[in-house]
């Protein structure tokens, strides 16, 4: 009998997060710098449009935006609806999509600052 194995986030090597952090916030000496350093990476780096689930529904994110308060949104969108996301609230997409781990590196650094 097959024992059912537990969902687990993507796991990442320490010393590649660590590089990835190293690039977004190279020179950033106060938060703003380093929310937008995080903004440059992403916006370089992840790959839009993609679909995802909020809520269980289906929306497609089109767009990534640096608020004020120094978060990094995404713009999702559901016919003509449209919501801002913090980032790291998205859900972790069940197939590698093209650099989703900008994403998971921003959540380890916002969890480790």
């Amino acid at each position: 009998m097959k024992k059912a194995r537990a969902t687990r986030k993507p796991r990442t090597d320490e010393s590649k997060f660590a590089a990835m952090i190293e690039q977004a916030t190279v020179d950033a000496y106060d938060e703003s710098e380093q929310a937008t350093g995080w903004y440059m990476m992403l916006e370089e780096h992840l790959a839009l449009p993609f679909e995802t689930t909020i809520l269980g529904a289906a929306v497609k994110a089109t767009k990534l935006e640096l608020r004020g308060d120094n978060t990094i949104v995404a713009i999702c969108t559901r016919g003509r609806e449209r919501q801002a996301i913090d980032i790291v609230d998205l859900p972790r997409p069940t197939l590698k999509h093209p650099g989703f781990e900008w994403i998971e590196a921003y959540r380890h650094w916002r969890d480790v600052k």
